[in-house]
């Protein structure tokens, strides 16, 4: 579990992302990339310590596993029916 303010920050804003991308049509592996990358610029920067990267990268793994964190946020509205009088 993320506790640092800072580090659940980062993982919004990553999940957020991925999410989008996921909305955007982009596979699986597409997004695997962008969270790889995503930590990748994260250690490169030195922004967080070591380990707690270590525990953001869990965890956004976690979430991209979980097939709920990608269904349809909007509930599909009904469309009109063409009624014959």
């Amino acid at each position: 579990m993320l506790q640092d303010s800072l580090t659940i920050r980062y993982y919004q804003r990553l999940t957020d992302a991925m999410v989008e991308l996921w909305r955007r049509g982009n596979r699986y592996e597409d997004i695997r990339n962008y969270m790889d990358g995503y930590i990748a610029c994260l250690r490169h920067t030195g922004s967080l310590e070591a380990y707690k990267i270590h525990r953001l990268e869990d965890e956004a793994f976690r979430f991209l596993r979980d097939p709920s964190n990608f269904e349809l946020a909007y509930p599909q509205t009904q469309t009109e029916t063409d009624y014959r009088y």
